[in-house]
This record gives structure tokens, sequence and C-alpha cells, in this order.
């Protein structure tokens, strides 16, 4: 038979598919993936159900429904102060990944270079290489996940077309500062290139941060394209609907990168997630606040185990640094290792984090874990970590 495709012959099976088998064969508690176990609010269910029978279930408008992207552009406002017209700068698309990808091809050629800072997303690297451009790597280090300024300014050159940045940052639940988004933002003029901004955790934040979208700071919207995702927003990871906002320069090339991947995306679903947009602000505040008080809860019995547990600004994860409490216990493998051990032995499932990055050279003493679950569920974790490990 002829070669396939060499690069993704070349992938293996995700980590996270793998690690979510391992929990499912164990019986373990699985707080490797970043979904939550309880659904969003009863009135976007109703919303999306009733729509199922109001008579508009073939296919909708190829950049989303007015509805939906009319509530984008209200809530870029609302929240940042931006001013969108929904008509011209507003695309949804299936998930925030194929807004990823959609977002990618609208500026990526074949040769370009594209900056991405470690540790990232699983998939932004192969979707770089799946359009022929080249990423160029930054890695921030734990625990402080500090901007290495001078590293990052290295990476732009002739070549680059964009950098790829992801704020508030999984797994690292890093939020940016100002002052580092507006050392971003120069580099992005002074090169002349784009941003894309992976902002789906934008309400996501603790400790009274605020997320600011670099398409906010001076001249930078029109070298912007900012992604949200209803699944994080809403806890409904499952519907997959996310936006795109971008200049009306660079959305038609979005929309026809969109229209060859998906085309479109369910109408009720769109529909009722332009419903959730338009929840008043407790609801956000409640949002932030519920899983501030989870994010409290975990981190506190991982550190009476003896796990080193790293700052946490935003989004649905925890990072902790395993080494002492391996010292103590004798363990003397990876964090692959780490995570399968307590997976069988423990009954609790995280992620290695040397997963969120492409090079052999990655960190091998970190694991995430994610606290976007119930209390009683986030408690028993902690309790079969206890037994197996027993506390300091």
């Amino acid at each position: 038979m002829r070669a396939t495709n060499s690069y993704l012959g070349s992938i293996g099976t995700t980590i996270f598919t793998v690690m979510s088998s391992l929990a499912a064969e164990h019986q373990s508690i699985n707080l490797g993936q970043g979904f939550p176990d309880t659904d969003g609010p009863d009135d976007i269910l109703r919303a999306a159900a009733d729509a199922l029978f109001d008579g508009r279930n073939q296919y909708p408008p190829m950049p989303g429904v007015p509805e939906l992207r009319q509530a984008v552009a209200a809530a870029a406002k609302r929240f940042y102060d931006l001013d969108i017209d929904w008509a011209r700068q507003v695309t949804v698309t299936s998930g925030a990944t194929e807004a990823l990808a959609a977002s990618l091809a609208a500026v990526v050629d074949p040769g370009d270079e594209v900056v991405v800072i470690e540790p990232l997303y699983d998939t932004y690297v192969p979707m770089i290489r799946l359009l022929g451009g080249i990423p160029r790597i930054v890695r921030m280090r734990p625990p402080s996940w500090e901007l290495p300024r001078a590293e990052l300014a290295a990476a732009f050159g002739p070549k680059t077309k964009a950098i790829l940045l992801n704020s508030p940052m999984n797994p690292a639940g890093k939020v940016f500062t100002l002052e580092e988004l507006t050392f971003v933002a120069d580099l992005v003029r002074r090169h002349d290139t784009y941003a894309i901004c992976d902002e789906v955790y934008e309400h996501l934040i603790f400790d009274g941060l605020r997320h600011i979208p670099l398409m906010s700071l001076p001249d930078m919207a029109e070298r912007c394209l900012r992604i949200g995702s209803a699944g994080k927003t809403f806890s409904l990871t499952g519907w997959k609907v996310g936006y795109v906002t971008a200049s009306a320069a660079l959305t038609p090339l979005v929309q026809k990168a969109h229209q060859n991947l998906t085309f479109t995306t369910a109408p009720n679903l769109q529909r009722a997630v332009a419903v959730g947009l338009g929840k008043d602000d407790d609801y956000f505040a409640s949002l932030a606040g519920d899983l501030q008080v989870r994010r409290d809860r975990l981190r506190a019995g991982l550190t009476a185990i003896g796990l080193d547990v790293l700052p946490c600004q935003g989004t649905y994860f925890l990072t902790v640094d395993f080494t002492a409490l391996a010292k103590r216990r004798g363990f003397n493998g990876d964090d692959v290792d780490f995570c399968r051990h307590i997976t069988e032995q423990a009954g609790v499932t995280a992620i290695p984090v040397s997963a969120f990055y492409d090079g052999a050279d990655a960190p091998k003493h970190f694991a995430r874990f994610a606290f976007c679950k119930r209390l009683p569920i986030l408690d028993e974790a902690v309790a079969r970590l206890t037994r197996h490990f027993g506390a300091v």
C-alpha cells in the first residue's frame, strides 16, 4: 500500500484517551480530563430542547445563526468594551478546537513560523504542522510560570506569521498580566504578525484577577483572532460550540476555513448558547466563585498528602510537583509512571504534564488534576490518595 500521511502516522494515541481508558478499567476517579461532572444551567438546556421544535433544524447560516453572533459581539462589549460588528467579525465554529484550526488556516502558509508557549494544549503543534507551519516553541518554567521575555523576543523573526497565546493557560493555570500582554503586543506589532488568542477559560479566573483580551490593547484589534468556548463558559463541553472574533479583513478567511472543516454547527445549540451569553452578572461571578471553592478544596487535600501544588489563577486545573512525595515513598518513576501508579493503586487519575510539551526534554515530575467536579467527588479522590500515601 502507498504511504499515508507521514505526520499523522507518527502521532501516538493522545494521553487523555490512554488515561481515561485506564481509569475506566480500574474504576478510578478520573481527574484527568477537564470536563465538569454536572450539566450547565437548566435555562440553557431548556432553550436547546425547545429550539429543536421550532422548525429550524436544517442547515443554519454557515457563519452561525444571527442570534449567537449578536450575543458574542454583545458579550465582547459588556465584558471588555470591545466594539464588534457581529455581521462582519464573528464566526461560530464546532468547538474551540475547530476555531483554532480555522484561525490558523486563515493566516498560516507552508513555511510560516508560529510562536507557541510551553506547556501548551496538545493540539496546537499538530495543527500548525498539518498546515505546513513551523512551531517556534518558547518554554515557561514552573512554579512561577513567568514569561521568558528574552526567549520570546528571540523566537520572532522574518518568517513569523503568528503567535498562539493561551490565557488563562492550560495546564499552567496562569493568567497573563497587562504588563506581559503589552510585551507580547509590542512584538506582534513590531514584527507585523497576527495573534491567535485561545481564551476559552476567560470566565474561569480566581482571586479577584481579571481577564484581559490581547485584542483590547492599542492597535491589536486588526491583528487578533479571539477564540471563546460555550463548553467552558456554560459547563457544556459536549456541545462543541465555539466562536472566533476577528477583524472584518480576517473573518472571511476564517469562514472559508470553517466552511471546509465543518461548515456549520447544530442550530438549536447555537440559539441556546445565545441565551447563555445573555445571562446576568451573577451567573458569571458564581461560575468562577464555585470553581474557586473546588480549587481550594482539592489544593488543601493534595497539599496535606505531601504534594507541592503550584499556583492556579484560572482554568479547571491544578498542577502538582510530586518530587517530595515520591522521595518519601521511594517512588522513582516519571510523571507517566506516577499517573499510572495512582490510577491503578489509589483509584485516582491525573494527567502527566509532559504531555503538554513537544520536546523530549519536558519536565517529568508534574501531574495535572482537574477540579471541575462535584465536591464529594473531589473529597473522595483526596481520601483515596490519603489512604494510599498517608498524610504528611
